[in-house]
């Protein structure tokens, strides 16, 4: 969607003069309105309430108490306002930290026309469709007749924006712009991440639309389980960290079973990436198959944080999050998925996990082999 830059107010938060100013004949140029400047994280606060800007383009070293980044966070818990970070460095700590309090961009100055212009209007589009994903999913929590209809009708809505926005940041990324220095490659990188994850999201929140409605199908194919384990392994490894040491057993002989391939595959990659995702600290992750009593037994293992009882008995429910996750980001939605996968497979799934201990999933689902 295009931002017609005339309706733009920005707010420009930067503590030396000369620069906001020189900042301010940039935008103003591109055709962007200028909603104030201010130089310090109080006043920041302030006027954001006030103006309710557009877009706030933040210097992360200003002057008062709290830097750039915190103000930011403190405005991010008032208002919905898609900040950019400014700065003259860019060290991997402090792109962390930016990170983690939600921004929508990260500019080097001096500033350039054409990567100011660019990560702008990303960050609208960004700004846009998160909010739109946030009806989305209010929308799939509500209970309604039509509930359906109407999520189907906005994932096509929001997956064509989602597909401009990541063709704009591909464009960024090959252009002059990021070619030095290599910190604007990090940030496009990042816009990237955050439409995949977007993107999976939007599958998600479709898929259990369909589960519920009684619209998911299962088509069966015979399938070398073992093959396809070992295939959806690889897949994962560039999400596997250092510290993690992805492990998979099973005997000797090929399985053969006949499953839902693409339903099979989202079940397993959800595991296993929740088996990474949940291990902050590493450890072995293994994917354990074997068949026993005219069943395929798949065995998902990690050492991660583990879950209390208590939440055990909500895990499959939508929009359910453990206590202990902290900043461990997720939607709720995929166990409820994985749920959802092994009834229509007429299977069955358990758990067994302890705080700090790690967790095992155990999925059952109907052997007929060759």
């Amino acid at each position: 969607m295009m931002f017609p830059t005339q309706e733009i107010n920005i707010l420009i938060v930067e503590d030396e003069l000369l620069i906001a100013k020189n900042l301010s004949v940039k935008l103003e140029k591109l055709g962007y309105k200028i909603a104030g400047i201010v130089s310090s994280g109080a006043d920041a606060i302030q006027r954001a309430g006030e103006i309710k800007p557009d877009l706030i383009l933040m210097d992360i070293v200003i002057k008062g108490e709290i830097d750039g980044i915190e103000t930011a966070t403190i405005i991010n818990q008032k208002l919905d306002i898609p900040i950019i970070y400014t700065t003259a460095y860019a060290d991997d700590e402090t792109l962390q930290r930016a990170e983690n309090s939600g921004s929508y961009g990260y500019l080097l100055k001096p500033f350039k026309e054409r990567e100011l212009h660019a990560t702008i209007k990303i960050a609208l589009s960004k700004h846009q469709e998160a909010v739109k994903m946030q009806t989305l999913i209010a929308l799939a929590a509500a209970k309604s007749n039509n509930r359906s209809r109407f999520i189907s009708m906005a994932y096509h809505d929001l997956n064509t924006p989602l597909t401009t926005i990541q063709l704009s940041a591909e464009m960024l990324e090959d252009s002059e712009l990021c070619k030095t220095p290599e910190t604007p490659n990090k940030n496009v990188a990042r816009i990237k991440k955050a439409v995949s994850n977007m993107s999976g999201l939007l599958e998600d929140i479709l898929m259990l639309s369909k589960a519920e409605a009684g619209k998911l199908s299962l088509n069966l194919d015979s399938l070398n389980v073992t093959d396809f384990c070992c295939s959806i392994l690889e897949e994962l490894q560039p999400i596997v960290t250092d510290k993690h040491i992805l492990n998979f057993r099973a005997q000797t002989k090929p399985l053969y079973a006949n499953l839902d391939v693409k339903l099979l595959h989202h079940l397993l990659t959800n595991l296993l990436s929740n088996a990474i995702k949940y291990s902050p600290n590493g450890g072995n992750v293994s994917l354990e198959l074997s068949c026993e009593n005219q069943q395929i037994i798949f065995c998902v293992r990690d050492e991660g944080i583990g879950m209390t009882a208590e939440y055990e008995g909500k895990l499959f429910q939508q929009f359910e999050r453990g206590p202990n996750v902290g900043n461990i980001k997720g939607s709720g939605l995929g166990l409820c998925i994985v749920k959802h996968i092994v009834d229509l497979h007429g299977g069955t799934i358990s758990v067994e996990s302890a705080i700090d201990k790690g967790t095992t999933f155990i999925v059952a689902l109907p052997f007929l082999g060759h």
